[in-house]
């Protein structure tokens, strides 16, 4: 550890997310970077038309067929033939297979009645997926998949069945092979399809029937996030089937109407110059979006809220904790970015993030934190719609329960002609509009996704690196009157951040230690007025996240690996 005691200096660490940037104004800038993979921000914006090299990510440009085998012995059995729950393992069992192939996958598939063929009049390129194929696209992109061979019996047929015999001799045998599928309650009913040919060139062996979920509407994955500095009023986000009324009851005895609202295939970005998943095959119906206040509350206090209606159900009672109030003594954060969400099962899913479970275990076991602040690059849905929901799902045992703060990044917003700086294809088409209606931030308006919120000695000037921050901008105005705005005897410490961190580590490729000297010439001149300086920087290829405790009189910083739990990088900052 480094105990300082300089006003002026800037510091750069990683944390778990990519492109996360934190500056503490009159202490430190702080730049948490890459963890796991090197610049997601960057590769994968620059890698589009290398995104297709997956084969898991291609199967959208393959023509599917029905395979030429015959087989009557071939079924599709699942472990649950009722409805299903909204969190749940469900175990395919592949029976009677003739001839088993490496190259054997299911898919899960929903809607069930979704179109799996090709749609040979689809036949527009996809510039962010990469591929430059002419061949026809697949009509519908499959939420998760798997190959059989993950089940180590299937190839050599160690579960087999005599289906046929001559005498005491086997003249048919069939082979066995099992999957466990990890689902949530998306709404829409499933259905497994087997397939052969692997990725590249599938073709369609068996279906299963499909499955319904038991109650569709059922209020889900609430996560909760402050709307002033006060930490007497709360807001919860859930989502749900139905658009009809819902509550939330909380504080033993009060109740809270919510607010509705959702989007469709039309709010997305793209179009016959620019196609993109989110306005096509990776569209996934979101339901609706529940929003709902609780007052009264009072600032660093524990209460128990449950959402929902009698009409569609009751969540489990959640007990969540407000945040300090502005100028209170004290404050612990935890702070990352680039997180999106990986699969509790041994399915490809679109873009798996793989320390995110680990990461969101080791936050939810922290003890006694006050707010969560997520930088950015949030689900990586990037246009299939459907990872959003595995997303909240994942978070919500954290997020659930103590003020869960965003800022969007490229990832949710950039796509082009959507007036993002960066006109990349990054969102899929989702160009912010997911991202806002799933966290409401205390934002001014619409497509305006910055704010500042004061919580203990903090204050929180959070950003918009996607949008116009130019000298003269409307955020640029904004920013320079938050920043002059701020009571440094209340909040005698500020955080500024944004996803894009004006320094980065890497020196390599696009990255010239800076990562757009553009945005550096425009913002960095506003800060040495609210006294940040120097700054210096240390690498870690680790998933973790940054651990803040402050008080009115220091700063301690921590990069926490979230596999060992082990601190790995620390610094303290104290008031001269």
């Amino acid at each position: 550890m480094m105990a300082i005691q300089v006003e002026k200096f800037f510091i750069s660490v990683y944390s778990f997310a990519c492109v996360l940037s934190i500056t503490l104004l009159l202490c430190c800038h702080i730049i948490p970077l890459c963890s796991g993979s090197t610049l997601l921000n960057t590769t994968f914006s620059n890698s589009q038309h290398e995104y297709c090299r997956e084969g898991f990510r291609c199967i959208n440009r393959r023509m599917l067929r029905q395979c030429g085998e015959q087989n009557s012995y071939l079924q599709i059995n699942l472990s649950t033939q009722g409805s299903l729950l909204d969190d749940q393992f469900v175990t395919v069992t592949i029976n009677g297979m003739l001839n088993p192939s490496d190259d054997d996958w299911v898919a899960l598939i929903s809607p069930s009645n979704a179109k799996i063929s090709d749609c040979p009049l689809k036949d527009v390129l996809y510039v962010e997926t990469g591929d430059v194929a002419s061949h026809p696209l697949l009509c519908h992109y499959p939420v998760k998949s798997q190959f059989m061979k993950n089940d180590p019996s299937y190839l050599p047929c160690n579960k087999s069945k005599c289906e046929k015999k001559t005498g005491n001799v086997c003249t048919v045998k069939t082979c066995n092979g099992s999957l466990s599928f990890h689902i949530v309650n998306i709404r829409t009913d499933i259905e497994f399809v087997l397939f052969r040919g692997g990725y590249d060139i599938p073709c369609i062996l068996k279906s299963s029937q499909p499955l319904k979920f038991s109650n569709p509407n059922m209020p889900l994955h609430a996560h909760i996030s402050s709307i002033d500095s006060t930490g007497t009023t709360m807001k919860v986000t859930w989502i749900s089937g139905s658009n009809g009324d819902q509550y939330l009851q909380y504080a033993s005895g009060k109740t809270s109407k919510s607010t509705v609202t959702t989007f469709t295939q039309a709010d997305m970005c793209g179009g016959p110059l620019t196609p993109s998943p989110a306005t096509d095959f990776g569209w996934h119906d979101p339901g609706y979006i529940h929003t709902a206040l609780m007052t009264g509350l009072l600032p660093s206090q524990k209460y128990v809220y449950k959402y929902g209606s009698d009409n569609v159900g009751w969540s489990d009672p959640v007990q969540f904790s407000t945040p300090p109030a502005a100028g209170a003594s004290h404050i612990k954060f935890l702070a990352f970015g680039d997180m999106g969400k990986a699969p509790l099962d041994a399915s490809d899913e679109h873009y798996i993030q793989p320390g995110s479970l680990g990461v969101i275990k080791a936050m939810t076991e922290e003890e006694n934190v006050d707010s969560i602040f997520h930088i950015g690059d949030i689900s990586y849905a990037t246009g299939f719609l459907v990872e959003w929901d595995f997303f909240l799902h994942m978070i919500s045992p954290l997020a659930s329960r103590v003020s869960y703060m965003t800022a969007i990044g490229n990832h949710e917003r950039d796509f082009p002609g959507s007036n993002s700086v960066y006109e990349l294809t990054d969102s899929g088409g989702e160009c912010g509009v997911p991202y806002e209606r799933y966290f409401p931030m205390p934002t001014q308006t619409e497509d305006k996704p910055w704010y500042s919120i004061s919580q203990g000695p903090v204050h929180f000037t959070v950003i918009s690196t996607e949008h116009d921050w130019s000298v003269g901008s409307e955020q640029y105005e904004w920013i320079e009157q938050d920043l002059a705005s701020v009571d440094r005897k209340q909040t005698p410490w500020l955080v500024f951040t944004g996803h894009r961190p004006m320094y980065s580590s890497i020196k390599e490729g696009l990255l010239h230690n800076n990562v757009d000297a553009k945005f550096v010439a425009a913002i960095e001149p506003l800060l040495p007025k609210y006294q940040p300086s120097n700054w210096s920087s240390v690498r870690f290829s680790e998933f973790g996240y940054s651990r803040v405790n402050a008080t009115t009189e220091e700063l301690l910083f921590e990069f926490v690996n979230s596999g060992t739990r082990q601190v790995r990088d620390t610094f303290k900052i104290t008031k001269q």
